[in-house]
């Protein structure tokens, strides 16, 4: 396994780490807070495999003292955390909540004190349900309730809060969303799809507005969920195939906020947001040009040729019959895959600084006399730091990895069964045990290696 220290990605290379409002503040109801989308789902029977919901989570609202210092003590330099828009605006939109406002502001100084610097998310999927129930990002409505908020996040806490995220993920969760049904609202097919996504990359560019106007000086990006897609086979089925999955996972968001549109040209059926949902200005309010973009990349996709599903005529061929490393969850493990996609997007000529927002892996952890032995997820960042660092010796603007993510939460449909975190939690009890991987960072982080020790580049992420 390739060696390396912090040192060699730079003094000014950013370590962090990242959780979500929904996954871990729990407190759902509490102080003011209002109804999300997400509390809406859990409630439905059937919706999380684990039959659990977020109530409670991992009661990062009452702990996120003692988070925060754990963060630290592993040696992270930024906190990347979002902000529950129906914490602050139960609603959506009219009376602000000032308890939610207070709670933010309290986050953000324990940040401060620590010597984290925060990276706030505004939104990381918990839309107010009361904004749903007018139809959601499938209504126009949402991007101007989206941008005030985002003037009220930077007006309260702008002469704090230096780097802003405006969305997590959109294709995650248009798609999973308002395409397949299998994430909150849970609303299924073409039709919800094609104007949520437009209405997203409206908000994606009004949001990034309204933060620079509010927060002069401030540096604004957003995510990106991404996967390298290959081809199964090298015929052109499959080659097409390939084309249209990747307009999807990789170009659908970012290419409007470069102006160069939506990617038609791989994926037609896009020609439909032209038609029906696009007014005639908002092909000039699509674009805008951020200070960086978070990539958050965890296995590649292999896809072929299949005439039976609609629209993409694409399946993927799944990890688990290709004999490949996986994690707990059946996704493939692949420092190849991250190297690809921050080539991918680093080709962009407006793409001037990338930063990994989020990586990681769940696996079947055991806490066994008070330690976590997860020797897998230590492989699984060696292997993809190796790839980030590859990628930046050849002239990838990557500034920063955040990994995903601090403690084990409420993992969306997943419920708790998927753990990601470099922290154990016991939900029962709220315990937290730093895990091997948690300490392996501390490690890393705390000074570089000798200059004596011997280590070989990381070519070998690029197999």
């Amino acid at each position: 396994m390739d060696q390396f220290s912090s040192s060699d990605f730079g003094a000014a290379f950013k370590w962090g780490v990242a959780i979500s409002a929904f996954q871990n503040e729990g407190a759902h109801d509490a102080q003011g807070k209002g109804m999300s989308v997400w509390d809406a789902f859990t409630a439905r029977k059937g919706k999380i495999k684990d039959g659990t919901h977020a109530r409670h989570a991992c009661n990062f609202f009452e702990l996120y003292a003692e988070d925060i210092a754990l963060a630290k003590q592993m040696g992270f330099t930024v906190f990347r955390f979002s902000l529950s828009w129906c914490r602050i605006i139960p609603n959506g939109t009219g009376a602000v909540n000032q308890a939610g406002i207070d709670f933010y502001h309290r986050v953000i100084d324990a940040c401060l004190a620590a010597g984290l610097e925060p990276y706030v998310t505004l939104y990381h999927w918990d839309l107010p349900q009361a904004l749903e129930q007018k139809g959601g990002w499938c209504h126009r409505g949402t991007v101007f309730a989206f941008e005030a908020f985002a003037a009220l996040c930077a007006r309260a806490y702008g002469h704090k809060v230096k780097n802003w995220l405006v969305l997590n993920e959109p294709f995650g969760f248009t798609s999973l969303g308002y395409m397949l049904g299998v994430h909150a609202p849970g609303k299924f097919g073409l039709s919800y799809f094609l104007p949520a996504v437009h209405h997203v990359a409206l908000a994606q560019a009004e949001g990034g507005r309204a933060l620079r106007a509010e927060a002069p000086g401030a540096r604004v990006g957003t995510t990106y969920s991404c996967s390298q897609i290959i081809p199964y086979t090298t015929n052109n089925n499959d080659l097409q195939a390939a084309r249209r999955a990747d307009a999807l996972f990789n170009r659908l968001f970012i290419e409007p906020s470069l102006g160069m549109g939506y990617p038609a040209d791989a994926f037609p059926l896009l020609k439909r947001i032209e038609r029906r949902y696009a007014l005639w200005r908002d092909w000039e309010k699509l674009p805008f040009h951020f200070d960086f973009i978070g990539l958050q990349n965890y296995f590649p996709l292999v896809v072929r040729y299949n005439a039976f599903m609609p629209y993409v005529q694409a399946s993927e061929v799944k990890a688990r019959y290709r004999q490949v490393p996986l994690t707990g969850l059946g996704w493939e493990i692949s420092g190849q895959g991250m190297y690809s996609i921050l080539q991918q997007f680093a080709a962009y000529k407006g793409v001037k600084e990338i930063m990994v927002t989020e990586s990681g892996a769940a696996f079947d952890d055991v806490l066994r006399n008070g330690e976590v032995k997860d020797d897998e997820r230590i492989r699984y960042f060696q292997e993809y730091l190796s790839a980030v660092l590859l990628a930046k010796r050849s002239g990838v603007p990557v500034s920063g990895y955040f990994a995903w993510t601090l403690t084990d939460n409420f993992e969306w449909a997943e419920g708790y069964k998927a753990r990601f975190g470099l922290v154990h939690v016991d939900f029962d009890t709220q315990r937290r045990t730093m895990k091997d991987s948690g300490k392996w960072f501390r490690e890393l982080l705390a000074q570089p290696a000798p200059q004596s020790a011997k280590r070989r580049g990381p070519e070998a992420a690029s197999r």
